[in-house]
């Protein structure tokens, strides 16, 4: 994981994740792990919720007394080691809801992504001005406050940093690539900018037919986070809130729905194609203007 993103309470959620799914594995309650430490069940639930930092050393005996294997015990406390640091998001603190913080850190964390997005452009792909254009008039985003969501917005998006970029996949469909979001010389721009972040080999971008009737995507969008020391997550946001799927059964249902759509979506070749005939119709009808 890369430490420049560190946040000590996503790193608390992925380790109180992780512990809770271990013990649960192993058959015991709460009250048992409690034993391991002799300690409350409180406490142990406090742990597994990310409440309270879990320390390396407590980490070490739950995850021993659970039965994981010893590389795995290892991976684990380094992460609690680790989770004193600064909080990378933090000047845009102001302008994250508290139900979001999470997922930022989470995000982050993550070594690999995909999403499904059936009305706009993922966060990770967009320019400035498509995503101001994304806030007029926003209910839950007052205008003063438009330009620093923004600008926490870009401040995500690791797609193209030198180190550590994520390796991100995406479905979105094509109608989306016709919602002139910031009109269309924005919209220009932001397609352009598809076309240059599907140059780099840790981005992939399909495009979904509409002529696809019938796909996966239909149950609703969701994001699937990977990070190398801790178990994956989904996460479905909905206008005030978020679920994060923690379940790996459930997890490893929406992985499997992510190669579905990517089956079902345009080749990569047919999604650049499409992407740059919405390209060539803006130009024709003066886009650029």
């Amino acid at each position: 994981m890369v430490d420049r993103r560190a946040d000590p309470s996503a790193l608390r959620f992925l380790i109180g994740h992780d512990l809770r799914a271990a013990r649960e594995r192993a058959g015991l309650k709460q009250i048992e792990a409690a034993k391991v430490l002799g300690c409350s069940q409180a406490k142990i639930n406090y742990l597994e919720s990310g409440r309270t930092q879990q320390q390396p050393g407590q980490v070490t005996d739950l995850l021993r007394a659970y039965g994981a294997e010893v590389e795995h015990v290892d991976r684990m406390a380094s992460l609690s080691g680790r989770a004193d640091q600064d909080t990378w998001w933090a000047p845009f603190g102001d302008v994250l809801p508290n139900w979001f913080r999470i997922f930022v850190g989470l995000e982050g964390l993550a070594t690999r992504a995909f999403t499904y997005k059936s009305l706009v452009i993922p966060g990770q792909l967009q320019t400035a001005d498509y995503a101001e254009g994304l806030l007029e008039n926003n209910l839950r985003v007052p205008p003063m406050e438009t330009g620093q969501v923004v600008r926490a917005r870009l401040a995500r998006q690791r797609l193209t940093e030198s180190t550590a970029p994520l390796r991100f996949r995406a479905v979105i469909e094509e109608h989306v690539l016709d919602r002139t979001v910031g009109g269309p010389g924005v919209m220009r721009a932001q397609l352009a900018h598809l076309l240059e972040l599907m140059r780099y080999e840790n981005v992939e971008l399909r495009v979904m037919s509409a002529r696809t009737s019938v796909h996966d995507g239909l149950d609703g969008d969701f994001l699937l986070l990977d990070f190398d020391e801790a178990r994956s997550i989904g996460y479905i946001e909905y206008p005030t809130g978020a679920i994060y799927v923690q379940d790996q059964d459930q997890v490893s249902t929406y992985a499997l729905s992510s190669n579905r759509l990517r089956d079902a979506a345009m080749s990569l070749s047919e999604s650049a194609d499409a992407i740059g005939a919405r390209i060539a119709a803006l130009d024709a009808n003066g886009g650029l203007r």
